[in-house]
């Protein structure tokens, strides 16, 4: 059984570990914290592709070092999170549920009610490193929605399985399933 997939993004090479969802369904598990390289490399990348936009929103956590390194290189100073719990010093808070193919249970994310304002009527780019089910991106972007934010984009380093036939999303490089042997599932 293979035990890595080796991926091409952003001019770099990368050894993701094979990972089981199921029995019968494993995922090349793609982690962006401690990789500045690539980090930079992406950001740099996504960028060119980007539509116009305001202020760029992504769901914690391992899209946060992405929108930071993205904001940093836009020459912005400001990006938004939604946060998987409320935390005391958010108020009014808005809140989605969402079901992640890497959770195994419903989540919530949240935005502070002062975040949701500074979006109102603002073009608001989402950001991820990796869309599969696209779960946490339509949460993210009920999340805008409902505080008044334009949608402007979906993007992600990676599009999982299926997600590279999507035409709403912007991103790098495709990433395939894997059935338990490791093999390619198209």
């Amino acid at each position: 059984m293979r035990e890595y997939y080796e991926i091409k993004i952003a001019g770099l090479t990368r050894r993701l570990p094979l990972c089981p969802i199921n029995e019968n369904l494993y995922i090349g598990a793609f982690i962006l914290f401690g990789d500045v390289e690539l980090t930079v490399a992406c950001a740099k990348e996504l960028l060119k592709k980007a539509p116009e936009y305001d202020v760029m929103i992504t769901a914690e956590s391992k899209g946060i070092p992405l929108v930071y390194e993205m904001t940093k290189q836009a020459g912005l100073n400001k990006y938004l999170l939604a946060r998987k719990s409320a935390k005391l010093y958010m108020k009014d808070v808005v809140k989605v549920d969402v079901q992640s193919i890497t959770t195994a249970r419903l989540q919530s994310l949240y935005i502070d009610r002062e975040d949701a304002e500074y979006m109102k009527g603002k073009r608001v780019l989402i950001v991820d490193d990796v869309i599969s089910t696209g779960e946490s991106v339509k949460a993210v972007e009920k999340l805008v929605q409902e505080s008044g934010g334009i949608v402007a984009g979906r993007m992600a380093i990676l599009a999982e399985g299926d997600a590279n036939k999507r035409d709403d999303i912007i991103y790098l490089e495709h990433l395939p399933l894997f059935d338990k042997n490791g093999n390619i599932i198209e």
